[in-house]
């Protein structure tokens, strides 16, 4: 079995912000060489998510209102920002959104579903954060 283990890094001019990796994360899979496995990709920050879904502008925007009602951002809303933070709505969202996806990887490409890429979240951004990409098979 081979592996290939590698880092994508973003630092974002937003706070909030969805990126497709889709691109990014195939040519990691072509560099790998690997024909048949699983492709894990991994949000290496507890404010960062990574998740699979439609790369459509009407839907993102769907994800920024849905989040922003279910954890507003406030400094006085959370108990975490007591700590003198003021994230707390970020690690909720991150939470929802999810911390990873694993992908199959079949004839050495992404096997997607219909319409299926995978997006870095981002939920307090304007700092330097990484995701793992973690390929396994033969």
């Amino acid at each position: 079995m081979k592996s290939l283990s590698e880092y994508l890094w973003f630092n974002t001019k937003n706070r909030q912000e969805f990126i497709n990796i889709t691109p990014k994360v195939e040519e990691l899979v072509k560099k790998s060489g690997i024909k048949e496995g699983l492709c894990l990709v991994n949000a290496m920050h507890i404010t960062a998510s990574v998740f699979i879904n439609d790369d459509e502008p009407g839907l993102h925007q769907d994800f920024d209102r849905w989040l922003e009602a279910l954890a507003p951002y406030g400094k006085d809303k959370y108990r975490h920002n007591l700590s003198g933070e003021d994230n707390g709505d970020s690690h909720l969202k991150r939470t929802i959104m999810g911390r990873e996806v694993v992908v199959a990887i079949t004839a050495g490409k992404l096997d997607f579903g219909p319409w299926e890429q995978i997006f870095y979240g981002e939920f307090d951004g304007q700092r330097k954060k990484r995701v793992m990409v973690k390929i396994i098979g033969d």
